[in-house]
């Protein structure tokens, strides 16, 4: 494929299948079993392993190294980690063992040690979906999720190049005062590696999870494919359940208007009038209500057959409530942003984007009145781990005796994850009512087209 005008932005990536490295695991001891013949520094090696961290080196078998990198003496060899965490400060999170392909990198650094993944793309892309969700999900909705996983993962490494070789600190993801905290999560703290195994970027869980025949049979249907806008491939964002409404991409990071990340309603033409979920009163109408949406569904037929067994465990994602009382919110607050409010007198959204989602919360105390930003703060600042979203209203409840303290708060919310770009629940559920895969990428991505990089 020759480059087209305003293509420039990837051309280094045509007629070609690009590797990518994934940050899997920073422990001060990792333990893997090589499943097949590797090399690693002249010394060829296979069964199982330990290398353990020691004073800024890498020990492993009495020697020390800054970095080692284990490549399979033939083209398909696997290895297999112990206590790999998944779910990173989610509710769901726990350690497995894990397997994956290809080449084994470790690196001392900041006083553990990194294992990365280096592997093809579309190898990668079979973990991802299978991963990120059901293996035996509808063939039309794996392709879509096959292409927007491909176009975010190249952004992704196509930024990152130049970011290297423009400047190493493109934007600001961070600012605190004595009155507000804005902050939202990117991949800059990823140095060493393209992408991480984890939420944060896509879930990868190397050949652990059952990849099907359909899995393949999508990433071959769609290989090379990804979405574009412009001349440059779009970071095609997408989240577990939008609440029936999408974000814009500036709700939840930076700052930056994406035409293929705008407003949409989750639904069939018929439905798809959108009202304006930035207005409060809007917001409110819209959360406390249930309306139709290709991700308002309850069929276990459909959840089963997309959802992997620890996304199953949370339930109510379209619509979901959650209690505190004073001293739970008031305690959360202090231990998540470390500031005192004394006791919490309200939680005002300050601004909302396009699907309701909070971006900026103010938090009015009897201390202290903070403003907390943007949409994933909000969400880790009241909870544990996370709230579902941060499409929510609050209704405070108060003494019976009267007083200006409520002694609850409840959160009534809507949608599980940010809301930008493809919703998965929402598009397998296209899937099973006959909508192809070109069609849902069109749905949730507008003004973007379908470019084959490579065959």
């Amino acid at each position: 494929m020759s480059v087209r005008k305003g293509e420039e932005d990837f051309s280094s990536l045509l007629n070609r299948e690009a590797k990518v490295s994934v940050g899997i695991v920073s422990a001060d001891i990792i333990r893997f079993t090589l499943l097949a013949i590797y090399e690693a520094r002249g010394t060829v090696t296979f069964a199982e392993q330990e290398v353990r961290y020691d004073n800024g080196y890498i020990l492993w078998k009495s020697r020390y190294y800054k970095e080692l990198t284990f490549i399979p003496e033939h083209d398909h060899g696997y290895f297999e980690i112990e206590d790999v965490v998944i779910g990173v400060d989610f509710h769901w999170e726990r350690k497995e063992p894990q397997k994956f392909e290809g080449n084994l990198r470790l690196v001392a650094y900041r006083g553990k040690i990194r294992a990365i993944n280096i592997v093809p793309v579309e190898s990668y892309l079979e973990s991802v979906i299978s991963s990120e969700m059901n293996a035996h999900a509808p063939i039309e909705f794996l392709k879509a999720h096959a292409v927007i996983s491909r176009s975010w993962l190249l952004a992704q490494i196509e930024r990152r190049k130049k970011e290297k070789a423009n400047r190493p600190n493109p934007f600001t993801s961070f600012s605190r005062s004595d009155s507000q905290l804005i902050r939202w999560y990117e991949r800059e703290d990823h140095t060493l590696f393209d992408v991480c195994a984890d939420d944060h970027c896509q879930r990868y869980q190397g050949v652990t999870r059952v990849s099907t025949r359909a899995v393949k049979r999508a990433v071959k249907a769609t290989r090379g494919e990804v979405l574009c806008h412009e001349g440059a491939i779009c970071d095609a964002r997408f989240s577990k359940c939008c609440g029936g409404a999408t974000e814009e991409f500036s709700t939840c990071w930076e700052d930056d208007h994406k035409p293929y990340l705008e407003a949409s309603r989750d639904a069939d033409k018929e439905h798809d009038i959108l009202p304006d979920l930035s207005e409060e009163e809007n917001a409110r109408a819209w959360i406390l209500s249930a309306p139709d949406a290709f991700c308002n569904t309850d069929s276990h037929q459909v959840l089963q057959q997309v959802l992997n067994n620890y996304d199953r465990e949370t339930t109510d994602f379209y619509r979901w409530r959650v209690e505190y009382s004073q001293k739970a919110v008031a305690g959360l607050l202090r231990r998540k942003t470390k500031t005192d409010f004394g006791k919490i007198i309200d939680l005002v959204p300050l601004r909302r984007g396009t699907s309701g989602r909070i971006s900026l919360l103010k938090v009015v105390g009897t201390s202290k009145t903070f403003t907390i930003g943007k949409e994933l703060e909000i969400r880790r600042s009241l909870s544990e781990s996370h709230l579902l979203s941060s499409a929510f209203t609050v209704e405070r409840v108060m003494a019976d005796d009267g007083g200006d303290i409520p002694v609850r708060f409840i959160l009534h919310g809507a949608g599980w994850g940010h809301g930008v770009g493809l919703c998965q629940i929402g598009a397998a559920v296209m899937a099973y009512k006959g909508f192809g895969y070109k069609d849902i990428l069109s749905h949730y991505y507008h003004h973007s087209k379908i470019v084959r990089l490579y065959r």
